[in-house]
């Protein structure tokens, strides 16, 4: 597998390439995305508390290491789902730090849907992200149809745009060659 054929797979969505799907997909990822960051910025703002009420707790070895991991995580990886930008390995980070939430949850509470409820809900939404990808509006879309052309369908392309600007350009490029042999 080559390089490019491998930064491909990881940007290319994997949704259907109809209009409100997509814009549904995209504001989905924004909110998400955008509401994940306090957490990783609470948690840097005091990571001495995180570790010892959280991560001592489950027992995980070097706490403080894996608060900040937590904390960078979900603070570097939560502005990247919402932008839409290595979407997949971001969403699979943030996925990784809900399901340590949720087993901190059950482990302190039990069973207790209030307590498990936002982790669980913002756990399902990074899984779908790490299966799915951003979408055709989003960053990842961009760079997958930089690296392969064919790598996103006509119809996606037309949601995104694309196709008619690169026709555009093409004309472009056509029209200054053309006129560059007059001269």
């Amino acid at each position: 597998m080559t390089a490019t054929t491998f930064l491909t797979a990881l940007f290319k969505p994997n949704l259907n390439p109809n209009f409100w799907s997509q814009t549904t997909w995209a504001i989905l990822r924004a909110v998400v995305g955008i509401m994940m960051i306090h957490n990783g910025l609470d948690k840097l703002g005091n990571i001495e508390s995180f570790s010892q009420a959280y991560v001592e707790v489950i027992g995980l070895p070097f706490p403080l290491f894996f608060s900040y991991v937590a904390a960078l995580t979900e603070t570097i990886g939560a502005p990247l789902v919402a932008i839409g930008l290595l979407t997949r390995p971001a969403a699979l980070g943030l996925l990784g730090t809900m399901l340590v939430a949720m087993y901190h949850h059950i482990l302190v509470s039990g069973l207790n849907l209030p307590y498990l409820e936002l982790s669980a809900i913002y756990a399902a939404c990074f899984l779908l992200f790490t299966i799915n990808g951003a979408g055709v509006f989003s960053t990842d879309a961009l760079i997958a149809n930089w690296l392969d052309a064919s790598a996103l369908s006509t119809q996606a392309k037309r949601l995104m745009r694309l196709e008619q600007a690169f026709q555009a350009a093409s004309a472009e490029k056509d029209w200054y060659s053309e006129a560059g042999r007059r001269n």
